[in-house]
């Protein structure tokens, strides 16, 4: 397996990714080529960054992190947000998920980030766990409550 930074000329097969992955959890979705165009802007973007991970053999693609990078208050580099981590479904379990996600943070390391957020849903504890495996917290040091995070949709 490689992990690579993701190139515009690769926005619709992350879009693709993307778009499996959220018919997997049954959400609600653009298709995949709407996520192929949109991908083709963010990957132009040096505040956007994804990395690819494929099979050598093939250049299949196996899974895709999804990260951006926006300015704070707190510190002189960005905080950096990890949106998206997928690995595809026959292939989990075999360290593509920590390639990607080592990979990530050594990018945005190289950035200048300061912090690195994931939002993840409170039932999915194996993501937690993994990520938790990764040196990831929901409580901030010095507390002994955790964090959660609130959205409001935009029309």
């Amino acid at each position: 397996m490689t992990v690579r930074l993701a190139a515009p000329a690769d926005a619709f097969v992350v879009g693709g990714l993307l778009f499996d992955f959220n018919t997997e959890f049954a959400s609600p979705t653009p298709s995949a080529a709407d996520f192929g165009d949109r991908f083709a802007t963010l990957l132009t973007r040096p505040d956007v960054l994804v990395v690819l991970a494929e099979d050598p053999a093939t250049g299949d693609a196996t899974g895709f992190g999804y990260l951006t990078l926006r300015p704070t208050p707190y510190g002189d580099g960005p905080l950096a947000q990890l949106e998206e981590l997928y690995v595809v479904p026959p292939l989990r379990d075999r360290g593509i998920g920590t390639a990607l996600l080592t990979r990530a943070v050594a990018e945005v390391e190289q950035r200048g980030a300061i912090e690195v957020h994931i939002n993840v849903d409170e039932v999915d504890t194996d993501t937690r766990r993994f990520y938790e495996r990764h040196g990831f917290s929901n409580i901030q040091p010095g507390e002994d409550f955790r964090m959660l995070c609130y959205l409001r949709e935009l029309t």
